[in-house]
């Protein structure tokens, strides 16, 4: 299935709430949810009554769309939530929290998740001293980001550390400088800002 390339503020409206798909903008009162806190269409406004199977699937798809990941690939990745040890819940969302794009994200070097995923497809940052120009490239613990040599002086680079500069970092990640950082470890579930109920996606998925 393509990607989704329309506007991605209805995405948020769907949801019901904000999946900070603009990246600074949701932080502010131009955020379409603020304004339009429905869901959009000619019955958005209009009161029904959600069932199991809708909560379940409404959880689903808000974690996709949070990290932007397709559908094929997201239930690739509870399979593999699934063998591995813990739970699987929390296990698919550590999955999803340590892709490449997102780690760039919450380091501050792009302005959104999206952006963060061009960048790196244009080979802007590099892992352990090589360059990866590949989103879904899951860091491991002990891992170094940075952001490549040739990419320090662009202009696109330098404006996206100028307005997230000051942005908190979590704390499985030391940015140790602007440029640099290290994947302390993996994140636990209380370090994960997520906001979906993850035993939903289990349940639905399960079935």
């Amino acid at each position: 299935m393509a990607r989704y390339t329309g506007a991605v503020c209805k995405l948020c409206r769907r949801e019901g709430k904000k999946l900070f798909l603009k990246g600074e903008r949701c932080y502010t009162g131009k955020c379409a949810l603020e304004r339009r806190a429905y869901a959009p269409g000619q019955h958005g406004q209009s009161r029904k009554k959600t069932s199991e199977y809708g909560l379940q699937l409404r959880a689903k798809q808000q974690a996709k769309r949070y990290y932007g990941i397709p559908e094929s690939q997201f239930y690739n990745y509870f399979l593999t939530a699934e063998r591995k040890q813990g739970m699987t819940g929390t296990n698919l969302l550590k999955i999803c929290e340590s892709r490449l794009d997102n780690v760039v994200y919450l380091l501050g070097w792009a302005n959104s998740r999206a952006e963060a995923r061009q960048l790196v497809n244009h080979g802007h940052y590099t892992v352990n001293g090589r360059k990866v120009n590949i989103p879904s490239y899951l860091v491991k613990a002990g891992d170094k980001v940075a952001i490549a040599d040739s990419s320090k002086d662009s202009a696109k680079i330098q404006a996206v550390l100028e307005t997230n500069g000051a942005r908190p970092v979590p704390q499985w990640l030391d940015k140790a400088a602007d440029t640099e950082a290290k994947i302390v470890a993996l994140p636990e579930r209380d370090q994960i800002a997520c906001p979906v109920e993850e035993q939903l996606i289990v349940e639905l998925y399960s079935k």
